[in-house]
């Protein structure tokens, strides 16, 4: 079992009283014990057994305006203390930095909300192995064009965290993760292609069938034979969800305070901007019961709270944590450590209704590569989807790539779907866009 709240707690305790003794004007610690498995079989056996147990502490000290930070795997009493002294050392070299500092304390959580968080898994390893190969099992017999597989995964993970400061703040919170996922491959008349699915959840209970993610992968797999280019073209494009999750996710790190103070973002000082459609919200909620990305705190104990990001289209602001609020001259959002469950609420039904209502144009389910220019937001990605025409799907498309900058793009989507994604933290549903361009044959 992972250590408990109240043990966990003592550790960051211990750290903080050690840093008020070597001289400290503030300090702060997190600490954290993950217990996890994690099983992979590979045609039918098993390719991959793990077993996971981290721990870890790290220390920030402020002497003045002068920060020095340390950490270690090691809990013992020697080794707590000698991190402090590493931390207060390093503190010596740094530059001064009026900025630098704990959040300020009339921010601190002063009720911590239970959001459900935890939920184990009590599997063992022969357990795991088990359910790992009845998902890859399920997707090599779904179909003889499945030839090969990379192997499907079960993994658990339970946790707890605990941070605290000079501020008197100090609490802890369990959290849980587990998952499945395939990955297979399929052939037809020399043409090999592959995909996957996966699911994850807090709750195993929430989890998709074993069957069911090994089905789905063998499908989307099958499915992906035969595909060819299309011609260059400019076009509608659709974004399966998981696609248009990333895609909104290229704004939020544009938005986020690191981002605007460096300058080197596409949305500089954007606040106020229409920057989407009218009909688009982004809303941040932080408290949903077993969110992926939920939080009672942040990760300088800053109070969690309901935010919308962007409102009718506008930003209305930026997603910061106290030293980049300083820098801007702004207050914190409470967003160290980052945003915590991004929804964008939908406007039409799910993917099958927006490939009719498409008409034309490419559905795209993977992209490849990374070009993403975050300064100037010109955006190129290879992608893989499917052609449609007269709203039904034609045939399937690989080795093209969509572009076009993210400034315009943001403006030009029509529709977003209720099929939401919730494998992560930003719940987006299907995407339309009403053109980009395609680079193909």
């Amino acid at each position: 079992m992972t250590m408990s709240g109240r043990d966990i707690e003592d550790i960051v305790r211990v750290v903080l009283a050690e840093a008020k003794k070597h001289g400290a004007d503030q300090a702060e610690a997190a600490a954290s014990h993950d217990l996890g498995i994690a099983a992979t079989a590979r045609l039918g056996t098993v390719e991959n057994l793990e077993y996971t147990n981290d721990r870890g502490v790290g220390v920030t000290v402020f002497c003045g305006t002068r920060k020095g930070s340390a950490g270690t795997s090691d809990f013992s009493a020697e080794a707590l203390c000698e991190t402090v002294r590493k931390a207060c050392a390093f503190a010596r070299y740094t530059e001064a930095d009026p900025c630098a500092g704990l959040a300020d304390a009339d921010l601190m959580a002063t009720t911590i909300p239970d959001l459900d968080l935890a939920h184990a898994w009590p599997i063992e390893s022969e357990e795991a192995i088990a359910i790992a190969v009845e998902s890859e099992d399920a997707a090599r017999s779904f179909d003889k064009r499945v030839t090969n597989s990379e192997g499907a995964t079960v993994s658990t993970n339970n946790g707890v965290r605990a941070y605290g400061n000079t501020h008197g703040f100090l609490a802890s919170f369990r959290k849980s993760s587990h998952s499945i996922s395939c990955v297979v491959v399929g052939e037809q008349n020399g043409d090999m292609q592959r995909d996957y699915h996966y699911t994850t959840a807090r709750d195993p209970r929430d989890l998709e069938p074993a069957k069911a993610v090994g089905q789905r992968a063998a499908r989307r797999t099958i499915d992906r034979l035969g595909a060819r280019k299309v011609k260059t073209c400019k076009a509608k494009v659709l974004l399966a969800p998981e696609i248009a999750r990333g895609f909104i996710g290229h704004a939020v790190a544009a938005i986020s305070g690191g981002a605007q103070y460096r300058r080197s973002s596409f949305l500089l000082a954007a606040a106020g901007e229409q920057i989407f459609p009218q009909f688009l919200q982004l809303q941040e909620r932080p408290h949903i019961p077993k969110g992926m990305a939920s939080a009672p705190y942040d990760a300088e104990g800053v109070a969690t709270h309901d935010r919308d990001l962007v409102v009718d289209g506008v930003l209305q602001g930026y997603v910061l944590g106290s030293y980049s609020a300083r820098r801007l001259g702004l207050s914190t959002t409470g967003n160290a450590g980052g945003a915590h469950n991004l929804i964008v609420p939908g406007n039409a039904r799910d993917l099958a209704a927006l490939v009719r209502d498409m008409g034309t144009g490419l559905l795209v389910h993977e992209l490849i590569g990374h070009g993403v220019n975050p300064v100037t937001g010109d955006y190129s990605r290879g992608a893989a989807g499917f052609w449609v025409e007269n709203g039904d799907i034609a045939y399937p498309v690989h080795e093209v790539t969509i572009a076009g900058n993210l400034r315009s793009l943001y403006r030009r989507i029509v529709a977003v779907g209720q099929d939401q994604d919730l494998r992560g933290g930003i719940r987006c549903g299907s995407m339309l866009i009403d053109e980009m361009a395609i680079a193909g044959a």
